[in-house]
């Protein structure tokens, strides 16, 4: 859309990283006909790495496992490495980009102890959720995922934007366009409201007790 037109305003709802990939001159002005709302900040993997080790205390070892050829890999790749030392995990970059090395990477992964898995939101890893899903019961991982409906449909943990109320506020964004203002003068805004779900019943699965504050700190526990 951004090579078709400089003019007609376009407003994004839950871009990983419009800095990186070229949406926007800075979050703070625009300076073009691209603005909206971010679908993460980079400081989330602190959150997500905290989940798997409040999860999994003995967690030592976290594979992050995108497509590398997504800007937003490196965008969270970079983040999450350097906040990893703080929870004593060693991060291990894993891109794929097919079914084969997925499952050939998990299970070289595997095969070391007191390991988890992080899923930041890529598109590649939505379309291939079941076999990641499958992969990590099988190897018995937990696993901390950026999008709700990997837990929707059978894996463990999720914390991430709301995404209804992300549509929403960009609502706000086409009603300022439409009332005069320029795309390249309004903030690309943050984030501000998020949802923890819980799949307890692959937390048993997988040998897991679910700790009291990760259950009340869960806008939805599925059993």
């Amino acid at each position: 859309m951004q090579q078709e037109t400089r003019t007609i305003p376009i407003v994004f709802a839950g871009v990983a990283d419009p800095l990186g990939s070229g949406f926007v001159a800075s979050l703070s002005q625009p300076g073009g006909n691209l603005t909206g709302l971010l679908q993460y900040e980079e400081g989330i993997t602190g959150k997500w790495l905290a989940m798997l080790k409040e999860i999994a205390p003995n967690l030592t070892r976290a594979a992050l496992v995108a497509n590398p050829r997504t800007s937003a890999f490196d965008y969270f790749l970079q983040a999450a490495k350097a906040v990893a030392r703080s929870h004593a995990i060693d991060l291990v970059p894993t891109p794929v980009d097919n079914p084969a090395d997925l499952e050939r990477a998990i299970e070289t992964f595997a095969r070391e102890p007191n390991g988890g898995l992080l899923l930041p939101p890529d598109t590649w890893t939505v379309v291939h959720r079941n076999l990641i899903i499958a992969l990590a019961a099988r190897h018995r991982l937990p696993a901390v995922y950026a999008l709700r409906v990997f837990v929707a449909a059978g894996g463990l943990m999720y914390y991430g934007t709301d995404f209804v109320d992300l549509y929403r506020q960009s609502a706000s964004y086409v009603d300022h366009i439409l009332r005069g203002t320029k795309p390249a003068d309004l903030t690309v805004q943050t984030p501000t409201k998020f949802e923890t779900v819980l799949n307890r019943k692959t937390a048993t699965a997988l040998g897991l007790t679910v700790p009291a504050g990760l259950l009340i700190a869960a806008d939805e526990v599925i059993d």
